[in-house]
């Protein structure tokens, strides 16, 4: 829950009141009340752990990221501006800026499109993703210096993106058909209580063998994901703070972090300007978009 119900302390209450009759009358009605001001709080308790009881790990694993995927499902398009910083291991840093907006699709993965702003030597840079839930996505990388567009092939969707710590295959919707899932554990993760749940890509020509998901159980969103290679050595990390609710009910994050644990490099990202319901249309995710711009 986003919100609270504070009930003060019985002295407190009590207090307001200076006849023993009138005490015995609120003492009632406060015991009856008590259990209705809770409940929102214990249907919330409820909701992230009875309704799993009973299911294995794999079938727990999956009806959560179910349920994440049914909160988040609905709000038809986005746009939001961006700010991309990239750090080596020496602590230098680069800083890009950017424009995304994205179609959500029902029934298969969501389009996006990004567009590069500054500095100079990315201006126009322009990625268009077409998400798909059980075959391979589609993407397309705008060279303005080449004045070409370059598709991105499946093989390649490990590599970086724009030399950021994010691969291709991040910046695609996450789709619940991609992966095989399993619950590991429920734990906190800075005071927050989550599901840490592991799930398998199965599409091929993923850089990672698995990713571990930290997922915030009151609003069923990631809060922490670990990235693991080929080798099953630890690849990454991404981390995503002060999530911001829009609409009365989608959550989206302020920042995001990636940091690469083998080159000590990470990536940033920070949002902002997020604006919902602008009529979108298939229309502007098409190719033609990478060369006419936004």
């Amino acid at each position: 829950m986003s919100e609270f119900i504070h009930i003060p302390p019985k002295s407190k209450i009590f207090g307001m009141f200076r006849l023993d009759s009138q005490r015995a009358a609120f003492g009632v009605i406060y015991k009856w009340l008590l259990p209705i001001l809770l409940l929102p709080l214990l249907s919330t308790a409820a909701h992230s752990s009875e309704e799993y009881a009973g299911k294995t790990p794999e079938e727990k694993g999956l009806a959560i990221t179910v349920e994440m995927d049914r909160r988040d499902t609905g709000w038809k398009d986005q746009q939001v501006d961006m700010t991309m910083v990239l750090r080596n291991r020496q602590g230098e840093t680069s800083t890009r800026v950017m424009r995304a907006r994205t179609l959500e699709v029902i029934g298969d993965g969501d389009k996006g499109y990004t567009l590069f702003d500054t500095p100079k030597d990315v201006e126009g840079t322009a990625f268009l993703s077409h998400t798909h839930a059980t075959r391979p996505d589609d993407q397309w990388l705008y060279l303005p210096s080449l004045k070409r567009v370059k598709r991105i092939a499946s093989a390649n969707k490990s590599g970086p993106f724009m030399g950021s710590e994010f691969a291709y295959e991040d910046m695609s919707s996450q789709e619940v058909e991609k992966y095989t899932y399993r619950w590991l554990r429920d734990e906190l993760l800075d005071g927050k209580d989550t599901f840490v749940i592991e799930r398998y890509p199965v599409y091929k020509h993923s850089g990672y063998t698995r990713q571990i998901v930290w997922l915030d159980k009151e609003i069923y969103q990631p809060l922490k994901v670990a990235f693991y290679d080929r080798k099953n050595d630890i690849l990454k990390t991404l981390t995503s703070h002060r999530y911001r609710k829009y609409r009365g009910k989608y959550y989206r994050a302020d920042r995001m972090e990636m940091v690469n644990h083998q080159t000590g490099k990470s990536t940033t990202l920070t949002w902002k300007n997020y604006r919902f319901g602008g009529k979108l249309t298939d229309a502007d995710f098409d190719q033609s978009v990478l060369k006419r711009g936004w």
